[in-house]
């Protein structure tokens, strides 16, 4: 069974930092695209950044600079670390696993950049 597992959100103030993180099973997690995706609230689900296989990453324009995704093969896990957090970045962060044909999801973990 694969499962996908976020964690690592929270509420933070504007500037602050978080360090989600997308724990995977029942994936040969080494040869999947991990892809990290939000969603706020009435809007649709926009990609924020992926890692292929061999580590080469993409970012969207708006986490350019601020956003690094990372994977950790030897613990099946994604990281995506967040830094000078804006209101604007308040979604739920979807994980997505991807490879030929396949493609799995998390729950989403909740970020509130706010006051």
């Amino acid at each position: 069974q694969v499962q996908l597992v976020e964690s690592g959100g929270g509420l933070v103030q504007p500037g602050g930092s978080l360090r989600l993180s997308c724990a995977t099973s029942g994936i040969i997690f080494s040869r999947y695209l991990m892809g990290w995706y939000r969603q706020a609230p009435g809007k649709q689900r926009d990609l924020v950044a992926f890692i292929g296989s061999g580590g080469a990453t993409t970012y969207a324009n708006s986490a350019k600079g601020r956003f690094t995704i990372s994977r950790d093969n030897a613990k099946n896990t994604a990281y995506l670390q967040m830094n000078s957090l804006k209101p604007e970045d308040t979604a739920v962060y979807y994980c997505s696993a991807t490879y030929s044909v396949r493609s799995y999801w998390g729950q989403g973990t909740q970020v509130t950049v706010s006051s």
